[in-house]
Parts: structure tokens; sequence; C-alpha cells
């Protein structure tokens, strides 16, 4: 297993760069860059959305997710947990430059899905998993090292915790990649890749500052739509 070691790494050592280098990098850099990773983020979204099979379980999956994570509100329990991070962070490494604390926890949201739950991580983990090829996380490694210091310079070394989240759904698909796959039929994989690509679309819109959609209450439709997509090809499709 190389990829999430290296991931992690290239994350961790790009927040504290960020931390450290934030007062000094240009104004225009740090508030310009974010949009360009937004973007980046919705193209990723639109090119996994195209995968698509089956729609309907897809757009059912991402209701029924949605729904569920507002009703236990995972987002606001995920703000709350952020919140403590960054309180305990700074208390040893103080930001370099200081935003409040609502619009760090509304960023923080939308890199926790950009950074721990994007196309790239998800495929590249499993892919790693069943043919011990590392490129593709090797390949997001690259991009997470330039884009984490562009945020860490604003929000500070609390961008470096998200390598916890990171670290720990990459070694989960990894390890499980042996037993997934071999169930997972290519319908169930193409519509996965259109259920993340939502998310990844909502997740620029909200780094954009276009639309805050609640990303983080998105997160179970990742769970629902392979079984959804199972039973949609066995009794409908």
């Amino acid at each position: 297993m190389i990829g999430p070691y290296v991931n992690g790494a290239a994350l961790l050592l790009g927040s504290v760069a960020g931390t450290f280098i934030g007062a000094k990098l240009n104004s225009n850099i740090r508030l310009k860059m974010p949009m360009v990773f937004g973007c980046s983020s919705m193209g990723l979204g639109v090119v996994m959305i195209v995968k698509v099979k089956f729609l309907a379980p897809v757009v059912l999956a991402l209701v029924m997710g949605s729904l569920f994570g507002e009703i236990i509100q995972l987002e606001k329990l995920i703000q709350k947990v952020a919140g403590s991070a960054r309180t305990w962070v700074e208390r040893f490494v103080p930001p370099a430059d200081t935003i409040s604390q609502e619009e760090f926890l509304d960023k923080f949201v939308a890199l926790l899905v950009l950074f721990s739950l994007s196309g790239t991580g998800i495929y590249g983990s499993m892919s790693e998993g069943m043919t011990g090829d590392p490129t593709l996380l090797i390949v997001k490694s690259i991009l997470d090292l330039f884009t984490a210091p562009i945020f860490a310079s604003t929000m500070g070394a609390a961008v470096g915790l998200l390598v916890i989240p990171q670290f720990v759904v990459q070694c989960t698909l990894y390890l499980g990649a042996t037993l997934i796959l071999p169930l997972a039929t290519p319908d169930m994989l193409a519509d996965f890749s259109a259920c993340g690509g939502l998310i990844m679309l909502a997740t620029g819109f909200r780094i954009c500052g276009i639309k805050q959609f609640p990303v983080a209450g998105m997160i179970p439709a990742l769970l629902l739509v392979m079984p959804f997509s199972w039973l949609w090809a066995a009794f409908v499709g």
C-alpha cells in the first residue's frame, strides 16, 4: 500500500507549507485559485456523471442519502468537529491569516469532500487495492500538494487534519477492493461514479461560492447507490 501514504504526506506537507507562507502569498492567488480548484471539481464531476448507466437509482440514492444526512445533521456534526479541531490546532500554530469561523467551517466541509471523497481518490484506492498500481493516487497527491497550501494560507494548519479522514477512506477502499469489486457489476460502478460526480459538482459550486450545497449531507448517497443500481438492474432494467 503506497498511494494512501503518499497522498497523506502530500496533503500534510502542503498544509504546513501554506500555513507558514500564507502571509507572503499574493492576495490575488489566495482569492482566485480556490475558484480554479472549484471549477476543476465541477469538471471532474461532469466527467464522472456522464458514465451513468441507470439514472433513476442514482437520483433516488442521492435524494434518500441526502435526506438521511439532513435528518442526522451530518454536516453540523462535521462542522462541530472541525471547529474544535481548529481551536486546538491554533493553540500551537496560529494561522497566517484569520477568517471567520463561519467561513472556515463552510470551506472545511467542502474540502473534506474534495480531498477525501473525490473520484480520483476513490478509484485510485480501489485500483491500487486490486492491481497494486498507485499511479492514480500519486497523480492526486501532486494536485493536493498544490491545492492544500492555497487553502491553508487562509484557513491555517487545521487543513492538515483532513489527512485523517482521507487516509481512513483510502485505506478502507484499498483493503475492501478485493471484496467490493468482485460483487460489483460495471453498471453498478458506473452509477457509483455518477453519484460521486454529482457530489463533486455540488462541491465545486460551493468552493466557488456560487451555491452552498449541503455536500456533507449528500455523502450517505454513496453507500446507497450501488445496492439501488443492482436492484434496478435486477427488477426494472
